[in-house]
């Protein structure tokens, strides 16, 4: 292995080479708990640790580095005292996710990392956004993200990759090609002779560097951070290197020639680079002695003390209100003026206030920017904001959901378009995993509002018309909101925008241009959380949201004798349940209504609920009414046949006859 040390002193290298040595003992260490049965788990990265520790020395400390569950040189290179680090492998109360999430599962603010889930390429798209935000706020500065061979053949690592390039982010994309993707070789997960040949595909720049030698891993990225920060753009770095340890511990390496061990125990990047410092006169065999007793010591010592630390109590109600980042929402109550306006415009009144008051706020979505939008709801944004502000995006809706996360992450508020609901599934991953579970994991904001045009109605079949607010419900970390008058659309969208926590916020396509009401003028907001009541009677109550408010209003209006309650839960996380307690007892018989089919729609829940806590006050069982559990067809004859109205009038007169 040839080392050039250019103008690195003796002081500089002797430091490199103590920050290599050290996560390689660690390792060692936590190797031997793992034998006597101290620790659970363990994934090694011994072998690997000159890139963690060269990369990260190159970049500036307030720089934000996104690293693997292998990276451990990472944490000790920007110097997280060992001690917080064990506790947090060990899951204590002390350490960074309090006993939530495990290894290298977090992310801390204090030292400008991000780490991982464990789905490994969604991060990559984290990085856009941090670097994205650096860009619109002028820093000039560099974002470094780990992926591994094996996570470059996902869906993730080309949208984030693409991203990065059509935008010129300042990121740079290192790939730690270590040959295996837990036990299958790289043979079987790429047909390219290198992962740098890839960077030709997004027209950015690949360079394929000894990841095992930590000069040139420090040197190359120094040079590419600083050229970054003053000529943003993205590259591609493969640093070629080994694991000479299982995935992880419990699965063993008997998928591995011996060969390989052989032939790259002799390129182990601590031993060459010691050999190296040894021949340069930097170390000496006693120095090396005596630099790993002293390291010996201090982890020793720092070990032990975490296993010391308390383990974490339970307590219900602290895990629940932990999945939310703190936050009171203060109602902005609207003014005396309004204007007539359609549902389609009181969403693009909201969004344009919303970028006057935040200037941090991106909007993002597929054609959004001069073109519009698909709806033409931010028509005239690219003139009043900007480019800059009001992005367009390419397909890719996992990208761009982490890049709002990321924006989110390094100070920016984003608002995301799902040009359709349906097309949320692609990024499905990043709402359900990332932005939900952030603050639970590691304390973070996740300050992302999804815009989601959804319903049926319009003829447009079954990839552009389904209600999927179930699918988000049951989520723990996410706010939902579904505002069905054009007034609440604004006020809704508006409190999303305020709220730091991640927002979807369903838009029903069918009302867009056909639905109009006075809408205040000027900045308000409706509270999230709080159900509105639209009818009031004695004989029943229809608790429903989004285009079912109007067809429970039609209903009521044909039959004005009915003596319905009608409840716009307007909120679907978290949902009003002072308003449908208190409708339960005044009526004593419940209609749910929902736009969604009927089997795990929202509104078994809301039963579920009632019958739990209500039971004594009814006088006839719960009645769903919803759609049919097919997906939504296109034709008008079949789609008005499909949709819950068809069986309203009929449900009711079945509940009001118990």
């Amino acid at each position: 292995m040839h080392f050039n040390r250019r103008d690195k002193d003796d002081k500089f290298l002797l430091s490199l080479y103590k920050r290599l040595l050290y996560p390689r003992m660690v390792e060692e260490k936590m190797l031997k708990l793992l034998r006597q049965g101290r620790i659970g788990k363990w994934f090694s990265g011994i072998g690997q640790e000159a890139i963690a520790v060269g990369s990260t020395l190159a970049m500036e400390a307030d720089e934000y580095i996104l690293p693997m569950h292998r990276n451990l040189g990472v944490f000790t290179s920007r110097d997280i005292p060992l001690k917080r680090l064990m506790a947090q492998w060990q899951g204590k109360q002390s350490g960074f996710t309090k006993g939530r999430d495990r290894s290298f599962h977090f992310g801390t603010q204090d030292y400008k990392i991000i780490g991982m889930i464990s789905h490994l390429g969604p991060q990559m798209a984290l990085a856009d956004g941090i670097a994205l935000a650096d860009v619109l706020n002028n820093q000039q500065k560099a974002t470094l993200v780990y992926t591994g061979d094996g996570a470059t053949s996902e869906g993730d690592f080309h949208e984030a990759v693409n991203v990065a390039a059509v935008w010129n982010l300042p990121v740079i994309f290192l790939i730690e090609n270590n040959g295996y993707g837990l036990s299958t070789p790289k043979s079987e997960q790429f047909k390219c002779k290198n992962l740098i040949d890839k960077a030709i595909g997004y027209g950015i720049e690949g360079v394929q560097i000894d990841g095992n030698n930590i000069l040139e891993v420090f040197d190359t990225i120094n040079q590419l951070a600083n050229e970054l920060r003053k000529d943003p753009r993205p590259v591609l770095v493969e640093c070629l290197t080994f694991r000479m340890r299982g995935h992880e511990e419990a699965s063993g390496t008997k998928y591995v020639p011996q060969e390989l061990f052989d032939e790259w125990e002799k390129k182990d990047p601590l031993s060459n680079f010691e050999s190296y410092l040894v021949e340069q006169g930097v170390l000496t065999p006693d120095s090396v002695s005596a630099i790993k007793t002293e390291i010996k010591k201090e982890i020793e010592l720092e070990v032990e003390e975490a296993f010391d630390e308390p383990e974490p109590e339970a307590n219900a109600v602290r895990e629940e209100t932990d999945m939310y980042f703190p936050y009171q929402q203060k109602v902005v109550i609207p003014g005396q003026s309004s204007t007539e306006k359609r549902y389609l415009d009181a969403i693009s009144d909201g969004l344009d206030l919303a970028m006057q008051k935040y200037p941090n706020l991106v909007l993002m979505g597929q054609d959004i920017a001069d073109y519009g939008g698909a709806f033409k709801i931010t028509d005239g944004f690219t003139a009043k904001f900007g480019k800059g502000r009001v992005r367009n995006t390419p397909i890719c809706e996992s990208a761009i959901v982490g890049a709002g996360l990321g924006l989110s992450i390094n100070g920016y508020k984003a608002v995301v378009e799902m040009q359709f609901a349906d097309f949320v599934t692609v990024g499905f991953n990043q709402i359900v995993n990332n932005l939900a579970k952030t603050h639970y994991r590691w304390g973070e904001k996740a300050d992302v509002v999804v815009r989601m045009p959804t319903g049926a109605g319009t003829g447009a079949g079954p990839f552009h018309s389904q209600s999927n607010e179930a699918w988000f419900i049951k989520t723990p970390g996410l706010k939902i909101v579904y505002p069905a008058f054009p007034d609440d659309a604004k006020g809704l969208l508006l409190a999303a925008i305020e709220d730091p926590n991640p927002v979807l916020y369903f838009e029903h396509k069918y009302l867009y241009r056909s639905l109009s009401a006075p809408i205040p003028d000027g900045y308000y907001t409706t509270e999230i959380g709080k159900a509105a009541t639209l009818a009031n009677g004695n004989k029943f109550a229809i608790i429903t949201y989004g285009l079912g408010v109007h067809w429970a209003l039609e209903f009521i209006k044909n039959n004005p004798d009915c003596g319905a309650t009608l409840i716009d839960l307007r909120t679907l996380q978290p949902w009003d349940k002072e308003t449908v307690l208190a409708t339960v007892k005044s009526t004593g018989r419940v209609l749910i209504l929902h736009e969604d089919t009927l089997t795990n729609g929202f509104g078994a829940e809301i039963s579920a609920w009632i019958s739990e806590h209500c039971f004594q006050y009814l006088d006839a069982p719960i009645l769903r009414c919803a759609s049919l559990d097919t997906a939504i067809p296109m034709s008008k004859v079949l789609e008005e046949d499909f949709l819950a109205k068809a069986r309203l009038a009929e449900t009711i007169d079945k509940l009001l006859k118990y």
